[in-house]
């Protein structure tokens, strides 16, 4: 199975400016998106080869947001975690397939100043429970937006932003973390050590153009799904949000 990631900071506007033709055009088997500030009645259906679309939508509008667009029928969909502080907002929506749980996340961002970094600390603990919580039933594949750089080389500057900006204070750092030492793997990273891969870049200075970036977008999986993984990639040429695709290929 193909499996895309892609935060596309807003979904009308990705389509008002034909932007998901080019990720239709890697015909994955399964495409998730975040931030899609979208309720599914303010979209017209399309991608018509994904017959199976569900949304996780924001109680706010025009707010974060998550949606799974799949070719194959899931044998369940869940949306959030279960805790209604954490669901309002629509992060989390998981498809469960015949070998693994798929769990779609747009993680919250700490803020300019900090503001939810408790929240953010919260959130990072009660996720990777639901995570080891499906992990009892079966393995588990997570995408999104994680809103975190894990180490130096995940973005450009590296000392200029540590403990300051929000993606890359120690906190958020942890979390992500404790995420590997619960057993989950950095897809990415098991093929690609070298720098200057990132999913995504600031509107401002150009940055986009002078590939000055972060990589906070991820595939993770269960340790037991390693021996099935194929590949895993960046799909950095693909415009349309301040985020470009990510994705992998993963035997099943």
């Amino acid at each position: 199975m193909k499996l895309i990631s892609w935060n596309v900071n807003g979904i009308r506007a990705c389509i008002k400016n034909n932007c998901l033709k080019a990720v239709e055009k890697e015909d994955a088997d399964v495409l998730c998106f975040q931030e899609t500030k979208a309720h599914p009645d303010q979209v017209d259906k399309l991608l018509l080869q994904y017959p199976h679309t569900f949304w996780n939508s924001a109680e706010k509008k025009g707010y974060a947001g998550t949606a799974i667009f799949s070719k194959i029928k899931p044998i369940n969909i869940t949306c959030g975690m279960g805790i209604p502080e954490h669901d309002k907002e629509g992060r989390i929506i998981t498809a469960e397939f015949d070998h693994f749980f798929l769990v779609n996340c747009y993680t919250p961002n700490s803020g300019r100043g900090l503001p939810r970094l408790k929240y953010r600390q919260q959130w990072d603990k009660d996720f990777l429970h639901y995570l080891k919580t499906l992990e009892k039933r079966k393995p588990v594949i997570v995408c999104g937006d994680l809103n975190v750089a894990h180490t130096p080389i995940d973005l450009e500057n590296p000392k200029s932003n540590y403990n300051k900006t929000a993606g890359y204070v120690q906190e958020e750092i942890d979390g992500f973390e404790t995420l590997l030492k619960a057993g989950f793997v950095d897809t990415f990273r098991e093929f690609h050590k070298e720098p200057k891969q990132y999913s995504w870049w600031s509107y401002m200075f150009n940055a986009r153009k002078r590939n000055v970036g972060w990589r906070i977008d991820y595939f993770l999986i269960s340790k037991n799904l390693r021996p099935k993984l194929k590949d895993a990639f960046i799909l950095q040429n693909i415009m349309g949000s301040d985020h470009c695709p990510v994705g992998v290929e993963v035997r099943v």
